[in-house]
């Protein structure tokens, strides 16, 4: 009787000792963890989906990573842009211009990936030749503004914006800033689905991101990848107060990604896609967006200034390194190294030294000199910062009131900046001499075209002698200052370029 119950016994031990076992064997196996955590399930047949990736919720409950919920609330947001430039070749003057869609594909690692498709007419026809770009842009408002890349849109005549329903519409330049590669567009179009931006300093590396572009002409393309890492600084914005800390990632991007999305899984826009590290122009790897803050700010100035409100702490900066340590006899491997300050700066009146390091701006880690650059961007001329510093290994802490490139601590006015930092022009007056052997009683040259309103809205070039605004003659840049001080809304200049036959006229709006 004993016997029996013992085997009986067994015969129920055995089964168990085995469930328990293999329960056992699979925790080694797959992992088990508290929290979110993601596994990867291989030849399960009773999954639904074979070699997908699981999230663990705290509930133990598995999910699938699906993107197709974000993809559909995005991709409406994002746009195609085709930019258009008609250029006359003229000797001397024209042919000397930069094309700006010409050389993105250079012998640089790092480059922007705005599409160029081929060429129009060659150099020396006399028919304009039209030079084309493409790239994407995003819809940040209902009432259609649309953030972007300079570099898609700079010195384009015509641009033209197609919907992800094929709706396509002519854009205005709103505004650009060549320092960070942001320009703002608008359509004229309301009830447009628009992105919202995201808070890009919560964004980690590691996190799952998504790209959202239109790349080699294939509309509304979506790829996924991660954070590869953050404050990025690559030295491709080519303007003295570039501020670079881009958002590096490994979602797949390509020519035409340029000024596309980089959302999160929440659908919040984090980043615009500007550039990529590459050997030949195509994918490689690593891609890089502007972060979502510094877009953001740029943006407000734009829409409610007209222009860039940007701020300066005053310093030169260098990032730190081992030769740095060992020369300076630094303490600190991170952080930003102030080597030297512009007299009277904002950061010098605060008290801030040569040889201190930067290590925080308001609580704000401060680990490379593009943290800081991204930090101080963010913020408008007449802002309080607290900046914190390593000074021979004692931190200390300063409250600095932040000034514009000319020292000033306030925001720049309209009515305050001379007409001809709006224009973007730097001119000089014509000598008597050329005057009379062009034929003409006088006139104003362009010297330099920078970001303004003659690059933004017209093709002007460098080299154009002003004659007349709005049928007036000019012959001083007091007479230029004075006409448009005058004038609102639409203004027409007139006037020749030296070596080129007959009179050319150019049409701008003035910022109301």
């Amino acid at each position: 009787m004993e016997e029996h119950k013992m085997k009986k016994f067994i015969k129920l031990m055995i089964p168990s000792i085995l469930g328990s076992g293999l329960t056992i064997a699979v925790f080694f196996l797959i992992g088990f963890k508290q929290g979110d955590s993601a596994i990867s399930f291989q030849n399960q047949e009773k999954l639904p989906v074979h070699n997908a990736i699981y999230t663990v919720k705290e509930n133990g409950e598995f999910v699938p990573l699906d993107f197709t919920g974000v993809s559909k609330e995005v991709m409406n947001s994002v746009v195609y842009i085709r930019s258009v430039r008609k250029v006359q070749s003229t000797p001397n003057s024209f042919n000397r211009q930069r094309n700006p869609f010409e050389d993105l594909f250079g012998d640089d690692f790092f480059r922007f990936f705005q599409e160029s498709p081929p060429q129009g007419q060659q150099r020396g026809q006399s028919d304009p030749r039209v030079q084309m770009g493409s790239g994407s842009g995003v819809i940040i408002s209902q009432n259609g503004y649309i953030v972007t890349n300079n570099h898609v849109v700079d010195g384009a005549d015509e641009i033209e914006v197609t919907l992800h329903n094929n709706e396509t519409y002519k854009a205005k330049v709103i505004g650009t800033d060549p320092s960070t590669d942001i320009a703002l567009l608008q359509i004229r179009e309301d009830d447009l689905r628009s992105l919202s931006f995201g808070n890009s300093d919560l964004a980690e590396v590691g996190e799952w991101v998504m790209a959202i572009g239109n790349p080699f002409n294939l509309n509304s393309t979506v790829t996924a990848g991660i954070i590869s890492a953050k404050g990025r600084n690559i030295n491709i914005i080519d303007d003295q107060s570039a501020i670079e800390a881009f958002i590096q990632t490994d979602a797949a991007i390509n020519p035409g990604n340029s000024g596309g999305a980089l959302v999160n899984l929440n659908g919040e826009l984090i980043g615009i896609n500007t550039a990529i590290a590459s050997p030949t122009g195509a994918y490689a790897g690593y891609g890089f967006a502007i972060p979502a803050n510094i877009v953001n700010k740029v943006v407000e100035d734009l829409m409610k200034y007209g222009m860039v409100q940007r701020a300066y702490l005053g310093i030169m900066i260098r990032d730190i390194n081992s030769d740095l340590m060992k020369e300076e006899k630094l303490k600190r491997s991170e952080g930003s190294y102030v080597d030297s300050l512009v007299s009277r700066s904002a950061a010098a009146e605060a008290g801030i030294l040569a040889g201190d390091v930067i290590t925080g701006i308001n609580n704000a880690p401060i680990l490379k000199s593009s943290d800081l650059l991204e930090q101080v961007g963010r913020h408008r001329p007449g802002d309080e910062i607290s900046v914190t510093v390593d000074r021979h290994g004692k931190e200390m802490t300063f409250e600095v009131i932040l000034a514009d490139q000319n020292g000033e601590k306030k925001l720049a006015s309209k009515e305050a900046m001379d007409i001809l930092d709006i224009l973007g022009a730097s001119l000089e007056e014509l000598d008597s001499d050329t005057a009379d052997k062009l034929g003409i009683k006088g006139g104003v040259r362009i010297k330099d075209l920078g970001n303004g309103l003659l690059k933004n809205q017209t093709s002007i070039s460098e080299g154009f002698i002003i004659t007349g605004i709005n049928h007036k003659q000019v012959t001083s840049v007091d007479d230029i200052r004075k006409s448009l001080k005058e004038e609102k809304g639409g203004v027409l200049i007139q006037g020749i370029y030296e070596n080129y036959p007959g009179e050319l006229y150019f049409a701008f709006g003035l910022p109301e």
